[in-house]
This record gives C-alpha cells, sequence and structure tokens, in this order.
C-alpha cells in the first residue's frame, strides 16, 4: 500500500542551461539580440525604449505614448494599423514600465516582411489624433474612477508615492492630469524617447539570417534621431512612515508595507531572494501558513523583491478582514522578527531551495522566456555569471546566511506601513 502520509523521495537540481543570444546591429545602429530557437514558426520581437526626460509637471506623456503609439499614423488610421496586423495573424502589444516602454510584436516568421512595414510606420510616423486622445483620456479616468474604489489599488499606488514620490516610480495619477494631458505634450516624448538612438531590439523565436537580413533592410531603413533626450535618473531618501487612508464601508483593508532595498546588481541579492521566499514567496511561505492557514485571516499574502534601475525595494502585500486588521499586522511583525532571531531549520531550506530551482528551470521552457532571463541582465549591466552565482547561492546557502541577511535588511521599524480601509 502507498503510504500517503509519506512525501515522495527529491533530489536538487543539479544543472540549468540558458540559451544565450547572438549580438547584431542593424544598419542604423540599433542593436538587435537574437535567441533563435524553437520549432515553430513563431517569433516574438520585443522594440524597448528607455524612459527620458521625465518632467513631473507631466507624468502621463510616456504612459499616453505607450497606449497611443499605435492609434495612427501619418499614412494608417487605427483601424487601418489593426485590421492589418490581424490579417497576418500577427499581435502588437506595448507594455509601460517605470524604465521602459516596450512595443512587442508577435508574427508568424513567414509574415515579417508583410507587417514590419506597418511597425516601421508606427514608430517613425505616428500622429496622435486628438479624437483618438480623445477617447483614450476618457476611458483612462473612467478606469482611474473604478479602481479608487479598491482598497488594494489604492494601497499599492499609495506606498509607491511613499517610496518614490515625484519619480515616475511613485507620482500619484488623478484625473486633473488626463485633462492636462495635450497632444504637443505626447508628441513631443515620442520623438524624444521612440528614436533608434534609444532603442534595444530582443527577438526570440524562429529568426534565421535571412529573416535577419528582411528585419535589416525594413526597421534598419533611415531613424533619424528626432529630439534630444536624457534617461531618467532618480535618487532616494526616503524615510519610514506610517500611513492610514479610511474607508468606513470597508469589508477587508487592505495591507502594504516594505523599504527601499538593492537591487539586482548588489551581491547580496540572491541571498535576500532566499529569505524572502520562505517570508512570503510562495503557497508554502511562513506568512501564508500563519496568516491564511492557522488564523483564517486572508485568502492570500505575499511579499517579493522588486530590482528597478535605479533602485529596488521590499513590499508584503495583502487585504484582510477590518476586524483581524491589527492582529494581522502583529502576526506579521512576529514573522519577521523570528527570521532575525531563530535560525531556519535544514528542513525548510532544503523545501526552499527546491522550489527556487524548480520555478527557475520551470520558467525557461521556451525561447520567450530565455529572452526574458536576457533582458534581466542586460538591462542590469550583468551577465550570464549572475545565473551561475544565483544558483550557487541557493545551493550553499546555510541558515545562519539568512540569519544574517534577515538582520541587515528587514528592519521593522525602518518599513513604511500603509492601511487602506479600517485598523
Amino acid at each position: 500500500m502507498l503510504n500517503r502520509k509519506q512525501a515522495p523521495a527529491f533530489q536538487q537540481i543539479q544543472d540549468i542551461q540558458f540559451i544565450k543570444p547572438t549580438n547584431h546591429s542593424l544598419r542604423n545602429g540599433i542593436p538587435v539580440y537574437v535567441i533563435n530557437a524553437g520549432d515553430q514558426e513563431l517569433v516574438r520581437i520585443e522594440f524597448i525604449f528607455k524612459q527620458v526626460n521625465w518632467d513631473s509637471l507631466k507624468p502621463l506623456s510616456a504612459i499616453a505614448v505607450n497606449g497611443l503609439i499605435n492609434a495612427g499614423t501619418t499614412t494608417r488610421s487605427a483601424h487601418d494599423i489593426a485590421s492589418q496586423i490581424d490579417y497576418y495573424g500577427a499581435f502588437l502589444q506595448t507594455e509601460y514600465a517605470s524604465d521602459h516602454t516596450t512595443i512587442t510584436l508577435y508574427s508568424l516568421t513567414k509574415h515579417l516582411a508583410a507587417v514590419l512595414p506597418i511597425i516601421w510606420d508606427i514608430l517613425n510616423n505616428s500622429e496622435f489624433p486628438e479624437k483618438e486622445i480623445a477617447v483614450y483620456k476618457q476611458n483612462q479616468k473612467q478606469s482611474l474612477q473604478v479602481n479608487l474604489q479598491k482598497n488594494d489599488f489604492v494601497a499599492r499606488r499609495t506606498f509607491a508615492n511613499a517610496l518614490f514620490d515625484n519619480t515616475s516610480y511613485g507620482t500619484l495619477i488623478d484625473a486633473e492630469d488626463y485633462n492636462n494631458l495635450k497632444r504637443e505634450d505626447i508628441l513631443a516624448y515620442y520623438k524624444a524617447a521612440i528614436q533608434a538612438a534609444n532603442c534595444t531590439i530582443i527577438i526570440a523565436g524562429k529568426f534565421e539570417a535571412v529573416d535577419f537580413d528582411v528585419f535589416d533592410q525594413i526597421i534598419g531603413n533611415t531613424w533619424s534621431n528626432k529630439s534630444e533626450f536624457t534617461i531618467n535618473a532618480f535618487s532616494f531618501d526616503s524615510f519610514p512612515r506610517e500611513i492610514y487612508i479610511e474607508k468606513p464601508d470597508s469589508i477587508q483593508s487592505a495591507i502594504r508595507l516594505g523599504s527601499i532595498s538593492i537591487t539586482r546588481i548588489h551581491p547580496d541579492f540572491p541571498s535576500l531572494q532566499i529569505l524572502n521566499t520562505v517570508l512570503g514567496g510562495y503557497f508554502g511561505s511562513r506568512l501564508m501558513a500563519n496568516i491564511r492557514e492557522d488564523k483564517g485571516f486572508t485568502y492570500g499574502i505575499g511579499s517579493g523583491i522588486a530590482s528597478l534601475k535605479d533602485a529596488g525595494y521590499f513590499f508584503l502585500a495583502t487585504e484582510v478582514g477590518v476586524d483581524v486588521c491589527q492582529a494581522a499586522l502583529v502576526e506579521i511583525e512576529k514573522e519577521i522578527n523570528l527570521l532575525k532571531s531563530e535560525m531556519i531549520s535544514n528542513t525548510e531550506l532544503d523545501l526552499v531551495k527546491n522550489f527556487m530551482l524548480g520555478s527557475l528551470l520551470g520558467s525557461l521552457e521556451n525561447s520567450f522566456s530565455h529572452a526574458d532571463k536576457f533582458k534581466n541582465l542586460l538591462f542590469s549591466g550583468l551577465g550570464y555569471d549572475y545565473y551561475v552565482n544565483y544558483i550557487n547561492t541557493i545551493k550553499q546557502c546555510k541558515g545562519a546566511d539568512l540569519l544574517e541577511i534577515a538582520n541587515k535588511y528587514l528592519i521593522w521599524d525602518q518599513m513604511t506601513k500603509v492601511i487602506v480601509g479600517k485598523k
């Protein structure tokens, strides 16, 4: 008979292989990194632009460019762009992040010659029609109004603002910012940011030398600098704050807490990730075991380490019943202090190590995910030795190491704490 009370045997993953990109350059100077892998005739092309020319008086310029860049060019309407891309079974996606704007094309490799001229047109000739801007502003204001009724949304943006006020990492956007959004500001940002000198291209999928030649002929076509730009660079002098936003009708209170921390380039970063996993980084974490499974205060709770270009930060987030908000904070503080006073057992640490190595291996399922791992390195100025060190740190980490890391980085009194709802 199978003994279901006994966990199956496991062994640690020994080796994880990464597919490394080949480096190229287009005739107009844009660097291109290609991960040519996979059997399907599918390719993902990411056009990545650093955020530039930050202006606290015009906080929506970059966001609006990202949202409206495919809303019409000098030769194509928004409908034309959408229908032509759809005709070839392709998909165009735009993504705004604090450090980068990314325009991503998914396409069958055989249709690149037909689809890429549309992308080149968007990157060079976007018009941002007033009609499209008006619709965008109205939709965004309505979305913001709805989101501001959600405690978790309010807590997340309030927390970011407390850590990174007056930067693109933490500016509080309100309806008036959308009212003040002007076409000339959007065009100015477009001309400054969406240009060859500020572009990096990462290609993943089935992409041979002949496909690169087609790509270079179209995207490498003359793409001159349109405007001067300065890459965003921020420095922070954050101090701990306790912020309470009362919402009397709330059934649940949103809790978000944390502090500015280290980035991926710091040698302690892998160890801090291990510690975070123990605390709240997976379903079997201590926070989940205590706050959810034992106390029943929440459906979910987690913590994380975010690495941005100019700062990293530790955060912890949950929503709990309003009647147990203070009790939940007590338990969270207790779990953090336990990591600083008691060494993690080998049994628990081995479980976390296997989870992290398995997660890393499982995340490398195709060429796209290998490209994502490469992006982490490229924009942090790191090489693949980072992952070698990351894996070795996980394998060799001891309880005593994490005890030291906990006392170094998890300082309760230095954390900003935000509660939205009732406390």
